[in-house]
């Protein structure tokens, strides 16, 4: 019973703050700046939009297929399709239950691939944390390109006192956290720690394995075809369209963050995405359309694809 509340409470709670940021942004509009966004929605360039969701599409084929190299090294023979569909079905059900993707990759691999679970999500760990490396790399260099704009938006939208202190509280909680761990001889900590030596192989598998510079290669197309995806996103309305590397740089970086942060940027997406642009002088109505357009033909596709998958994995697996 306490797993189910504690289940719907994450679908649920995520859903209601992100329409609680669409209903603050949206009563702050006149009637004719919901009409203007409408108006953008039905002037949009949609082949260029089109053109965000195949690049997008092509960077999931390369994830699914980076994955492979990792779990080759464990000695666990995958298939593309199959890891190709466990993506698509993760991205989909991280729609549902934050991070409850990462999860049904490794059960999807442990299932049709008799890959063991703590291997295999072991190798998803290492992957997200790959992944945390190279957002941080983006927000560093977003911080060096366009420091002004960034330290605006920052002090804008968060108090600088908030700030310390939350940084204060993060320091505090990581000490207690690494003492209670290295210390303690609570029954549920041992059972953290014996979890965590379960997932040593998966996250080690990087450093180690024979094909590593081809995994961190495909690792750069991973991320070079998020930023292609956004870049050309923004030719589908003419006020983006002019949006120089640098601003391109800053944008895509609030936006993988409202995403990584929130249940899939749900509310969040548009709304950052609006008010950091006005940093670039594009009025926030224009702004929101675009957030929305993007934010929504890439979940389209994550729904297509995860939708696929869950019809085709088992059908294509029937042996």
């Amino acid at each position: 019973m306490k797993n189910q509340v504690s289940k719907w409470l994450s679908i649920v709670i995520p859903i209601l703050l992100g329409v609680g940021i669409i209903v603050y942004q949206y009563s702050k509009f006149t009637d004719a700046q919901i009409n203007e966004i409408v108006g953008y929605f039905k002037n949009a360039d949609y082949f260029y939009v089109c053109l965000a969701v195949f690049v997008g599409f092509i960077g999931n084929a390369i994830r699914a297929y980076r994955w492979k190299y990792m779990l080759d090294h464990l000695g666990y023979d995958s298939s593309f399709q199959n890891n190709f569909m466990a993506v698509n079905i993760g991205y989909l059900l991280n729609l549902t239950v934050p991070k409850s993707g990462e999860i049904s990759r490794a059960l999807i691999v442990k299932k049709y691939n008799n890959i063991p679970f703590d291997k295999g999500f072991g190798t998803i760990v290492a992957e997200r944390l790959i992944d945390m490396i190279f957002l941080l790399f983006f927000m560093l260099l977003s911080v060096i390109l366009q420091f002004k704009i960034v330290k605006a938006f920052i002090l804008d939208k968060i108090p600088l006192h908030l700030i310390m202190l939350l940084s204060i509280f993060g320091f505090v909680f990581l000490v207690i956290f690494i003492l209670i761990y290295k210390y303690s001889k609570l029954k549920i900590v041992a059972v953290f720690k014996e979890k965590i030596s379960g997932l040593k192989e998966g996250l080690l598998s990087i450093i180690h394995m024979k094909e590593k510079w081809k995994y961190f290669f495909q690792t750069i197309l991973i991320w070079v075809s998020y930023l292609i995806t956004y870049y050309v996103a923004t030719k589908v309305i003419p006020e983006t369209s002019t949006l120089t590397f640098e601003a391109i740089i800053t944008c895509f970086v609030v936006g993988s963050i409202a995403i990584a942060f929130t249940n899939s940027g749900f509310g969040a997406y548009p709304f950052l995405t609006s008010k950091v642009l006005l940093f670039y002088a594009i009025a926030e109505p224009a702004g929101t359309a675009f957030g929305w357009i993007i934010w929504t033909s890439q979940m389209l596709l994550v729904l297509l694809l995860g939708l696929l998958s869950f019809l085709l994995l088992p059908i294509l697996n029937r042996k």
